[in-house]
């Protein structure tokens, strides 16, 4: 049976380090998402119901569904239509008028909106 060679038992260590480092890193920069209050994100939806529904199902087949949708995603999305990086004819404007306090509330009512799928 061969041995291995010295090398390779300092490599474990050092790859499991940097590893560690990387993760860190990613985690680090990871833009943090403040958890928002539920029922001011409902309260807030209801400006939204129109649409999305207080449900969080779209009205329209052009309507994203937003029941079920995680946090960060709903809180990119409404911060990317406030400060005009994505535009929509009526996001753009609904969401400039959007705080920071309400984009994480209304996020968190609507990831909290459990969503059932059933099949025929």
């Amino acid at each position: 049976m061969s041995r291995l060679p010295a090398y390779r038992a300092t490599i474990r260590p050092l790859t499991l380090r940097g590893t560690l480092c990387v993760l860190a890193a990613a985690l680090a920069a990871t833009p943090a998402f403040a958890a928002g209050d539920l029922e001011a994100g409902r309260k807030k939806a209801r400006m939204c119901q129109v649409c999305h529904g207080l449900d969080g199902i779209g009205k329209n087949p052009d309507v994203p569904n937003l029941a079920g949708e995680s946090p960060q995603y709903i809180t990119r999305q409404l911060k990317a239509f406030r400060s005009g990086e994505r535009t929509h004819a009526q996001m753009s404007i609904i969401a400039k008028g959007l705080s920071d306090e309400d984009i994480a509330n209304v996020a968190t009512y609507y990831s909290k909106i459990k969503v059932e799928v059933t099949l025929p």
